[in-house]
């Protein structure tokens, strides 16, 4: 099916779902096909996204992405919300073409999962509008549940003119009688709302769309203490004059981010949607894109997936390396450096290699801990994407080993954590990191055997790594890693 928007948005997810992609570095896998996606929404279990055509995604982890989303009404840039027991997803039915006549509309639903016996949508109602002659056009809504207040909040617009803010009734889903719409931010389109600390945040899609790999698309965003603004970026400039400041751009292959959406997985861990107008590795696709968001200075940015690498794995409690539990083998450094004359031949001092300690190593399974980083070789770990299938939202499982062997860290039935001599897949060696909002990391086992408990990998005083519940207040559950 074929809709025209603005600057001609075509897309064809049929036929953009009939194609299987490989992994690439930030975006998700499966066949994340999809253009304009909704915020994601969990619903037993299961997270869905909805995009321009009618249909969306679904994923069973969060990383794994495939078709079968099912939304009625075709049309353009959806976005859905969970209200109570129940899921209130809004669609742009027209709007885009050269006319700027547009239409959105909102429907509910007990459940997003097309094969429940309670899948139902109700009929559309018709919430917002645009005549073609007004400085607006009714497409690209952004849904918000105010945390504050519990008042309902529906966002649209494109590059025609402006961009609204118009209230809703939160029991019905439609227009909440006697509210009318209010300029927010001109020059941008697909719109959305966060609250954060006393602060309204509007993100916006800036740039071009639908040109493929020379799409300019970015997200930007403004600030206000009122939901309907003004706006105002960092610099103090109104987003009805242009104003913006970045949150996320183009990011080597993946080109074109826009349609964000958020979600708050628990305090400190939290993750934005948006597509890639253009995955260069998949044949110029739009593509699904899950990122950490970040907050800096009052300001949230887009995050990273983390990459493969060699690092030091750092406890920010106090900047102490995760190690293995060995004997620490001094160096050749020579006597002490001073004292010595200056005229003294300098050779350089080679460094600790695994091949000098290795076999001063006990065989069997070997203890973790925690102690002062001296760039040995029982202190690097190489981070890789697992040989796993499953996921979370947002990123792959990761095996951590120590450099140059196959000595993988590993939780125990008991909270604790080891390295085993070889790696296998099991689930108890498999972690997930997260980039936390304020920039440092959360690692986590797929599984502690024994236990349902969901547990993180802690620092339990200066030596001392166990697994324990996750607090975001705490230095004593955040890491970083250095790349070696």
């Amino acid at each position: 099916m074929e809709f025209i928007m603005k600057r001609m948005k075509i897309i064809c997810l049929a036929a953009l779902l009939a194609v299987s992609i490989t992994q690439t570095s930030i975006a998700q896998v499966g066949k994340p096909f999809i253009h304009d996606p909704s915020t994601i929404v969990e619903c037993d279990g299961k997270y869905y996204t909805f995009g321009t055509g009618g249909g969306g995604l679904i994923s069973q982890d969060g990383w794994t992405w495939n078709g079968g989303a099912v939304r009625p009404g075709g049309g353009a840039a959806p976005d859905a919300i969970k209200i109570g027991s129940r899921y209130l997803v809004a669609y742009g039915a027209t709007g885009g073409g050269g006319a700027h006549k547009g239409a959105i509309l909102t429907m509910w639903n007990k459940t997003l999962d097309p094969k429940s016996s309670d899948f139902k949508y109700s009929e559309p109602v018709v919430v917002a509008t645009s005549d073609g002659y007004e400085e607006n056009d009714a497409i690209d809504p952004g849904l918000m549940l105010d945390p504050t207040t519990g008042r309902l909040w529906l966002t649209y617009g494109t590059y025609f003119g402006f961009s609204r803010i118009v209230e809703l009734d939160p029991r019905t889903g439609k227009l909440k009688e006697g509210s009318k719409p209010v300029d927010i931010a001109i020059v941008c389109e697909a719109t959305d709302l966060i609250y954060r600390d006393g602060w309204y945040y509007l993100l916006a899609t800036h740039g071009s769309c639908c040109d493929g790999a020379n799409s300019t698309y970015n997200v930007v965003v403004g600030r206000s203490k009122k939901i309907t603004g003004p706006y105002l970026d960092n610099v103090g400039r109104n987003m009805l004059e242009g104003g913006g400041k970045m949150v996320v751009a183009t990011r080597g292959g993946l080109i074109g981010p826009g349609h964000f959406g958020h979600m708050i997985l628990e305090k400190g861990v939290e993750k934005m949607s948006l597509h890639y107008e253009a995955d260069l590795e998949q044949g110029g696709r739009s593509v699904l894109g899950i990122l950490p968001l970040l907050w800096k200075d009052g300001w949230p940015v887009a995050g990273d997936k983390f990459k493969e690498g060699t690092y030091e794995i750092e406890s920010e409690r106090r900047g102490y390396a995760l190690e293995l539990a060995v004997d620490f083998i001094r160096m050749a450094g020579g006597p002490r450096g001073f004292g010595r004359p200056n005229d003294e031949p300098i050779k350089p001092v080679p460094p600790q290699e695994l091949v000098d300690v290795i076999k001063t190593w006990p065989t069997g399974n070997i203890a973790a801990r925690i102690g002062d980083y001296m760039g040995r070789p029982h202190q690097k770990w190489t981070i890789t994407d697992a040989p796993d299938t499953t996921g979370y939202l947002g990123g792959p499982y990761y095996k951590i080993v120590i450099a140059g062997t196959d000595r993988a860290l590993a939780a125990t039935a008991d909270a604790e954590v080891i390295t085993v001599v070889a790696f296998t897949g099991a689930p108890e060696q498999l972690w997930r990191i997260d980039q936390l909002t304020d920039g440092t990391y959360r690692i986590m086992p797929k599984v502690v055997p024994a236990s349902g408990r969901k547990l993180a990998l802690v620092s339990s005083g200066d030596s001392t790594p166990t697994l324990a519940e996750f607090d975001f207040k705490s230095d004593n559950s955040k890491w970083n890693f250095k790349a070696q």
